[in-house]
């Protein structure tokens, strides 16, 4: 052993497992009031055991306590905050992409809708413009038969046949990336 460590005054480091041990119970508790979380509290605490393993900190004896404390709180309100933001990101979701599960959206679901969504639009950037720009007027729009012949200033009919086509356009397409199977 080095001489330095033998030096009068110098803290050799200390053993965290047992002072978790010792303030297990009180920290559980601050943990629990903290968060908001009773369900958390095996996860936060085992956090706040990481924090003082690794980083193994010169404390005082009689300060342990009041550090591990402040430890637990910074600990309980970083979930918290974390819960808070995965909160606001379904809530988001459940906006913009409305589920069938109670009104949160799952992420899954989000995240294939989203492939989806650019599969299919690589799909319309192959068609030829006037077919892309009729589909997209009609179902991005809104647009009914009647407003498609007032602002095209074609037929009923040609919109009818032109919109008929540039769907089993689109249709072949989609197959052709894979995104839907064909029907007989």
């Amino acid at each position: 052993m080095s001489e330095w460590r033998q030096l009068p005054g110098h803290n050799e480091k200390r053993d965290w497992t047992a002072r978790l041990t010792l303030h297990a119970r009180w920290l559980r508790t601050v943990i629990t009031t903290r968060s908001g979380d009773a369900a958390a509290t095996d996860e936060i605490y085992q956090e706040i055991a990481l924090v003082t393993v690794r980083n193994n900190p010169d404390v005082p004896e009689a300060k342990v306590a009041p550090w591990l404390y402040r430890v637990a709180v910074r600990q309980a309100l970083s979930h918290r905050r974390r819960l808070g933001r995965q909160r606001k990101l379904r809530q988001r979701l459940a906006v913009e992409l409305p589920s069938q599960t109670d009104g949160i959206a799952d992420p899954l679901v989000w995240l294939l809708a989203d492939e989806r969504q650019q599969l299919i639009r690589r799909a319309v950037d192959q068609l030829h413009a006037k077919d892309a720009e009729l589909l997209l007027l009609k179902y991005t729009e809104d647009w009914t038969y009647h407003d498609l012949v007032e602002h095209l200033g074609i037929s009923h009919s040609a919109v009818e046949t032109r919109l008929h086509r540039a769907r089993q356009r689109l249709r072949e397409a989609l197959i052709a990336l894979e995104v839907t199977e064909a029907t007989t």
